[in-house]
C-alpha cells in the first residue's frame, strides 16, 4: 500500500477520461470508522460490488479519509453518463445489499442509495 507521504499513483489510459469527486461523512465514532476502513480491505470488500461498479463504466474509484470525512474520486471515459449509470448501479441486488451493509457507518439516511448519500463536489480551483 502506498503511503500518503509519497502521494498516490494514478493509472493512465489511451483515451481521455474525466473525474468526479464526491463527499460523505461517517458517524464520528472511532470504532465505527475503524470498522469502515476494514470493510474496504482485501478479504472484507465484496468483489461483486467492484464488478458492478466496473460494469456501469467506472474505470477507477478511490476513497480517501480524514477523520470522519470521506472523499471519493471516480474516473470514467468522457462519454460516461453519471445519472444513467448510477441509477443502473442502484438497482443491482448486490449493490443494494452493500449499501445496507455499510449504512451503519454513514452519517446519512440508511435507506438512501449510494448516489443519494455521496454528494458530488464542485471544483472551485485548478492550477492554471
Amino acid at each position: 500500500m502506498e503511503k500518503k507521504e509519497f502521494g498516490y499513483t494514478s493509472k493512465r489510459y489511451d483515451f481521455p477520461t474525466k473525474r468526479y469527486y464526491q463527499t460523505l461523512d461517517l458517524k464520528n465514532d472511532a470504532n465505527l470508522i475503524e470498522m469502515y476502513r476494514q470493510r474496504h480491505q482485501k478479504g472484507f470488500y465484496w468483489d461483486e460490488v467492484g464488478a458492478g461498479i466496473r460494469e456501469i463504466g467506472v474505470l477507477e474509484m478511490e476513497i480517501f479519509i480524514y477523520n470522519q470525512h470521506l472523499v471519493m474520486v471516480v474516473e470514467t471515459a468522457l462519454d460516461f453518463d453519471w445519472e444513467k449509470s448510477f441509477e443502473k448501479l442502484s438497482e443491482m441486488p448486490i449493490q443494494i445489499k452493500w449499501e445496507e451493509y455499510m449504512a451503519i457507518f454513514q452519517d446519512a439516511d440508511s435507506k438512501a442509495s449510494s448516489s443519494e448519500k455521496w454528494q458530488r463536489m464542485e471544483r472551485i480551483f485548478q492550477l492554471p
